[in-house]
């Protein structure tokens, strides 16, 4: 594995933010290669709970986590559980809860995954090997579903154009390769309206957030973080794209906004805020860090305290997710 697999973005500021303690209670939501595991633990002599979907992530920590025997605990199972996962293991609250989101390097670097197309490999995407996949979704859906998913989930302006083109492309036969769909998405886009990205890069981003669902996974593992911490407890995000970061932003500033009488909330004087924000707006990762790691570089991280308040009500649409009407190519499976 490549230097970027082993450097956790903006661990410092990530440190600083959640403050761990001496005997504390802390979440590693995304645990991936460990690295935001290891740096807790060795800021203080507490107890870490990674969890990973990926059954991969969780094994290949295993031989450098007997280091930390007693103190650190793998669950292989989704963020978006680890209420009921920390239940099971006889724990009600915690001190901290630290999200790394969005796709890690391994999973880009590694082309059986199918995540990137700067590997040819196999269109899978799925982050826990499962299906359906990526490929199952190209092989599937009609024009119209498709380019529902790279608007909402890619925010892709021509995703019409692209989802026609895929389909003719399928139409010639199947598409099961990163390589294939990349280079269908590239010569459908004109010379003139491409950009220093890849001109696949958010039909990638929009797959892989689909089959994941990762904005649905995100706002459950934010709501189970809010009921699982206790006051004066952290919540650290560090994000890597605008719908992730749109969702974290409302989630932890909601009551504010329902004191400003945000269009997105209901207003309710009487419900106070569930968290108090550390930093009035998101914190960049350094020009120095963003130069030595790529994946730094749309790196945003933000940070909350939980108060005494009880958990907040408000809904996915309210916090930003994109919402798709039934997809026509889900009713009869995939």
């Amino acid at each position: 594995m490549n230097q970027a697999v082993h450097t956790p973005v903006m661990l410092k500021e990530v440190l600083a933010a959640l403050a761990p303690k001496e005997g504390g209670v802390y979440v590693d939501a995304t645990f991936g290669a460990g690295g935001y595991s290891r740096a807790i633990l060795n800021a203080a002599d507490c107890t870490v709970y990674g969890f990973d979907r990926d059954p991969t992530a969780i094994e290949r920590a295993k031989e450098w986590a007997t280091q930390f025997a007693g103190r650190l605990f793998l669950i292989n199972r989704p963020f978006a559980e680890m209420r009921e996962a920390l239940e099971e293991q006889g724990v009600e609250v915690v001190d901290g809860v630290v999200f790394d989101l969005g796709v890690s390097s391994m999973h880009l670097d590694e082309a059986e995954r199918g995540f990137s197309f700067r590997h040819d490999g196999p269109l899978s995407m799925r982050m826990d090997g499962g299906k359906p996949d990526a490929s199952d979704v190209i092989a599937k859906a009609d024009a119209k579903d498709l380019a529902a998913i790279f608007r909402a989930y890619g925010e892709e302006k021509r995703a019409g154009q692209l989802a026609r083109a895929v389909i003719k492309a399928r139409d010639k036969g199947p598409i099961e390769t990163t390589s294939h769909l990349a280079g269908i998405v590239e010569a459908a886009t004109p010379a003139a309206v491409r950009q220093k990205i890849h001109p696949a890069t958010r039909v990638f981003q929009a797959l892989r957030i689909f089959v994941n669902d990762e904005l649905g996974q995100l706002v459950a593992g934010l709501r189970a973080a809010e009921r699982l911490l206790r006051p004066a407890g952290r919540l650290v995000a560090v994000t890597f794209h605008s719908l992730e970061d749109r969702i974290v932003k409302r989630f932890l500033v909601s009551g504010e906004m329902r004191k400003t009488k945000s269009r997105h909330l209901p207003p309710d004087e009487s419900q106070p805020a569930a968290f108090s924000l550390l930093y009035s707006k998101a914190i960049a990762a350094s020009r120095e860090e963003a130069g030595e790691n790529p994946r730094a570089r749309s790196a945003k991280l933000r940070a909350a305290e939980r108060t005494n308040a009880p958990p907040q009500t408000a809904d996915a649409s309210a916090l930003g997710a994109p919402r798709l009407k039934e997809l026509s190519f889900m009713t009869g499976g995939i």
